[in-house]
Parts: C-alpha cells; structure tokens; sequence
C-alpha cells in the first residue's frame, strides 16, 4: 500500500520535470554545448510525455 503512494509520487515528481523541461522552464542538466543531438530530441518529447506521465500517476492515485 504505501510502496504503491511512493511510486505515484515518484511518477508525479518525474512528470513534472519533465512537464519543466520540455517547455523550457528548467534546462536540461548537464553541458549543453557537449550533449548529443539525441538528448535535445528526446527532451523535445517531454512536451508530451510530461503530461502523460502525470495523468498515470493522477489515475493511479484515484484507482488505489
């Protein structure tokens, strides 16, 4: 039972960060002039999975 809270408030956490990263409110860590094309790619999707991440974790929370 409270593993199950831990995880949906771990989700939640991640999903803001990456909510933050993805509209470029906080940078992503590291380098920047150092990171591999990828990175700025994958961070590109964090506009979407950021918020889908945040709607698991938020129906999780109600169906516990």
């Amino acid at each position: 039972m409270i593993a199950a809270y831990i995880d949906e408030f771990i989700m939640f956490c991640a999903g803001l960060w990456m909510v933050a990263v993805g509209f470029n409110y906080v940078p992503l860590p590291g380098n920047v002039a150092n990171q591999p094309p990828w990175v700025t790619m994958v961070a590109g999707h964090f506009k979407w999975m950021g918020p889908l991440l945040l709607a698991i974790a938020i129906a999780l929370a109600i169906a516990s």
